[in-house]
Formats: C-alpha cells, sequence, structure tokens
C-alpha cells in the first residue's frame, strides 16, 4: 500500500503527456514511476486509435486499460484485448455521406479495427497522418468497411464549426461532435467520450470518483476534465479549456505531468 492506492490519474497524450517528439521527458517519467511505485493507477485517455497509440504504449508507464478513440474504446495493452468498445452506429456511413456531399470541402477519416480508411482527403489529412504515422486507403464512405470506432472530420476551423452544427442539430442523438484541435472534428458514438470511458474505468477499478485526476489540452479533454477532483490542463491548452476553467499549470514541453504529480504529492501526504 502507497498513498497513492485507489488514485486514478489519466492524461492525454498529445500536446499534454509528450510534445512534438511523442517522447515522454526524463522528469514526467520519473513522475510517473514514483506515482505508480506508490500505488497509483496511470493511464493515457487520446483521441489516438489503438493502431496510432499502439506504437507509444509501452512507451509510458501505464499500469491500466487505455481509453482510445475520444472513449470509444477501452483496450489493454498488457493484455492486448478489448475491454469496452463503443462504435459508431450503423447510420454514420449514410449521415456522413449526407454531410459530405453537402460540405465536399471535408476530409472524414475513418478508423475500422486496426484499418484507417479516408474519404476526400486534404492539406490537413496529410499533416494529420504525418503526425499520427499511420498508413491509410481511400475509399468512399459507403465502400468503407464498418462498424468504425470514430471518425475524424478535417478542414478549416470555420468549415468545421458548421459541420459540427449540422451534426448535432441532426443527428444529435447519435453522435458526440468534438474538437480535438482546431482543425479535426472527431465523431464518436453518443455517449462515447474521454469523461465517460475514464469513470467506467474509475468503475472497473473500484476507484472513488473523489480520487480521479485527468489532464487534457483541448475541447476533447473537457468531459474527462469534468470528472477530475482537479481538471488539469498545460499551460499550451486552447482557449476553450481555459476559459472552461481548467487548472492551468506549465506547458507540456515543461514536465507538465511531473509537476501534477507534485500537486498529487502534497495533496495525499508529501
Amino acid at each position: 500500500m502507497g498513498k497513492f492506492t485507489g488514485v486514478l490519474l489519466a492524461s492525454d497524450f498529445d500536446d499534454t503527456l509528450v510534445g512534438d517528439s511523442c517522447v515522454l521527458s526524463p522528469a514526467n517519467r520519473a513522475a510517473l514511476e514514483h506515482f505508480t511505485a506508490e500505488g497509483g493507477v496511470f493511464t493515457v485517455s487520446t483521441g489516438r486509435a489503438k493502431r496510432t497509440f499502439a506504437p507509444y504504449a509501452h512507451t509510458v508507464p501505464i499500469n491500466a486499460p487505455v481509453v482510445l478513440s475520444n472513449g470509444a474504446m477501452l483496450y489493454d495493452f498488457s493484455a492486448d484485448r478489448v475491454v469496452v468498445d463503443l462504435p459508431l452506429p450503423a447510420t454514420a456511413a449514410a449521415d456522413l455521406t449526407v454531410l459530405s456531399e453537402e460540405m465536399p470541402e471535408l476530409g472524414i477519416e475513418c478508423y475500422h479495427g486496426d484499418d484507417v480508411y479516408i474519404h476526400r482527403p486534404n492539406a490537413h489529412t496529410q499533416r494529420h497522418v504525418e503526425r499520427v504515422k499511420t498508413t491509410w486507403t481511400e475509399r468512399a464512405l459507403l465502400d468503407m468497411p464498418t462498424p468504425w470506432s470514430k471518425a475524424v472530420i478535417q478542414a478549416d476551423h470555420e468549415v468545421l464549426l458548421k459541420a459540427q452544427k449540422i451534426i448535432r442539430d441532426r443527428w444529435g442523438d447519435r453522435y458526440e461532435a468534438i474538437f480535438s484541435n482546431a482543425v479535426l472534428l472527431e465523431c464518436t458514438a453518443k455517449t462515447a467520450s474521454k469523461g465517460g470511458m475514464v469513470l467506467k474505468l474509475a468503475e472497473l477499478l473500484g476507484i472513488d470518483r473523489a480520487n480521479i485526476y485527468c489532464a487534457g489540452d483541448n475541447q476533447n479533454d473537457i468531459p474527462m476534465l469534468a470528472a477530475s477532483a482537479i481538471p488539469f490542463a498545460p499551460g499550451n491548452c486552447a482557449q476553450a479549456v481555459k476559459d472552461w476553467g481548467a487548472t492551468v499549470l506549465r506547458p507540456c514541453e515543461e514536465d507538465f505531468i511531473a509537476q501534477v504529480v507534485g500537486i498529487l504529492d502534497l495533496r495525499y501526504g508529501g
């Protein structure tokens, strides 16, 4: 038994736990190893799908299943198994085809198992697949295999605001539509969010909500920040996260997670 027994810390991956290099800093690693050695449960809660997070799963000291695809999946990398799966409904291909016909400037990236399919790739698509280092196949939405864990809609921010409104107005009972950054709009099944899946993980682990802590930098992290006893955000976080009321600390690249663990150290007994 350690000071962090019964405490869950869940962190977003990109621009929160790691920067552009996707390499965990020595200070962050030492802090997380201290946290887990003292009984804490650490995991990642990311918008990345299994395929695009898998190369990093064993490079960070996680000791619990990982929240993937913005809460569409809970995956145990140590056991190589799906714990919870909340795929997009069967209507997704038809609904997004309607959206794409009305807004042909949208790129739409869909995840089926470990395969990635893209409809009408654009410049934002190219930057995204380069960042997550994935291969993909171009295909019409209705020709893609299903089910999908999530769809990522890609365009300039003002265009995506319009797409988000259409999705929420027409199909708000079917989908979540939330930004992971200014040019990526994440579409998951209704109720599939980082917050919902972090709470599910805590329930599975028998961890009280008062001992859940989350860290994230963008709009898609707000649902899990709302579940956090202290909602931590790095200094580089989106304005929406600041406006929401997160506890903003130093930037990701300045050992932000080590600072979070330091705060928890004091909170749970110095």
